[in-house]
């Protein structure tokens, strides 16, 4: 099964289901496109409607959808392909309040979060984990 060779590591620390739900989309989207990036990718956008990477593992969110800008593009639309939107590297941005993700900062010990936007809170948590 070659998504579970290639699984990353912050899902081999993760629930089952989470580690399940990559793999199976992954080797569906290596079959279809060939096995690369863009089958890692497609995986990542699975994983992340039902899933936000916190710190080094991904966890359950509290309800399933899209977590970024990217993710709630249209399915296999240009843009998306194109790489359009942020992704915020795994965190839930609709699925938080600016104070959620203020408070997920202030216990990374992130600097100048006080300042920072709801964006500039997913971007600095996203660059710390």
């Amino acid at each position: 099964m070659p998504g579970r060779e290639a699984m990353p590591s912050t899902l081999r620390r993760s629930p089952r289901k989470a580690q399940e739900t990559w793999v199976e989309t992954h080797d569906a989207a290596a079959e279809q496109y060939g096995d690369g990036e863009r089958a890692h990718r497609t995986a990542f956008a699975s994983l992340k409607h039902s899933f936000e990477k916190v710190g080094d593992h991904w966890e359950p969110k509290d309800e399933r959808g899209p977590s970024d800008p990217r993710a709630a593009l249209p399915r296999g639309s240009k843009a998306k392909r194109e790489g359009r939107g942020e992704t915020f590297g795994g965190v839930d941005f609709f699925g938080h309040t600016k104070d959620e993700l203020y408070e997920r900062a202030k216990a990374l010990g992130i600097r100048g979060r006080s300042r920072m936007d709801k964006r500039e809170l997913a971007r600095a948590i996203a660059a710390k984990q």
